[in-house]
């Protein structure tokens, strides 16, 4: 399972957390002006992402919780018209640590109900809210039947995590490949916003060690975040110069996991 298939080079991984106004939904204190960040993911990021990824005939996977699914299902559609793959995040982007057993299941039950309604998807993948996979959540999805987690970091290529008996593929995340620790701030959680020459340079390195060690990388993304003017010129300049490289394939996580689980 160390080796996405036999593929000479980086496998890249583009993934889009969908999260728009569900991360301040799941907190106490919230005024308008953060809520409308991520409202901008829906309104500009989206569709910027979905018109590089067509020009350039790039697979993505995009993790969307219940509630953006609900809120937003005309732009949900939109990705699986587009033939891109949804993945499971949260019904209300809760995380899961420190939370009653009973409120993780009807999460996990929640959105995987607003995904099938808004557009009829049901899920191979999940990805837990903030990366904070607990073993109960493990649990529950090994009973929900879901091939494969992008939350946990145990190595740089697909893995299986385990917890005593408990066990699912990973296709494993890092903090340095998601963009928000560069770029996301608001006024309550605070953050900072990095020179973008900083996300750049993590990404394209990563890249390249994983061409060197013929691995897969899965890059993290917020619409909200990387689709603002001057970040999404970067990444699209970025798309083309990997997508003309022969030594970079993109899979979706679908493919990726269908490979790893065949090894």
């Amino acid at each position: 399972m160390s080796r996405p298939g036999a593929f000479a080079g980086a496998t890249v991984c583009l993934t889009f957390d969908v999260d728009a106004e569900s991360v301040y939904d799941a907190r106490e204190r919230v005024g308008l002006s953060s809520v409308s960040h991520g409202r901008f993911g829906i309104v500009r990021g989206l569709p910027r992402l979905l018109g590089v990824l067509d020009r350039l005939g790039l697979p993505a996977t995009f993790y969307v919780p219940g509630m953006t699914a609900r809120r937003y299902p005309d732009a949900i559609r939109a990705l699986v018209a587009a033939g891109h793959e949804l993945g499971h995040h949260g019904h209300r982007h809760l995380e899961s640590l420190g939370r009653p057993l009973e409120q993780q299941a009807r999460e996990l039950d929640e959105g995987l109900a607003a995904l099938d309604d808004v557009a009829g998807v049901r899920p191979a993948g999940y990805r837990s809210p903030s990366w904070e996979l607990t073993a109960e959540t493990l649990g529950l999805l090994v009973d929900a039947g879901f091939a494969w987690d992008s939350s946990c970091m145990g190595d740089d290529r697909p893995y299986v995590e385990r917890h005593g008996e408990l066990e699912i593929l990973e296709l494993p995340v890092h903090w340095s490949l998601d963009d928000w620790p560069f770029f996301g701030f608001d006024a309550v959680a605070g953050g900072r916003i990095a020179a973008l020459g900083a996300w750049l340079e993590a990404t394209r390195g990563e890249i390249a060690h994983a061409a060197a060690e013929r691995r897969a990388v899965t890059i993290t993304m917020h619409p909200e975040v990387i689709g603002r003017g001057y970040r999404f010129a970067a990444l699209e300049r970025l798309l083309q110069e990997l997508a003309a490289d022969d030594a970079v394939r993109f899979l979706a996580h679908r493919q990726l996991a269908a490979e790893a689980l065949a090894t």
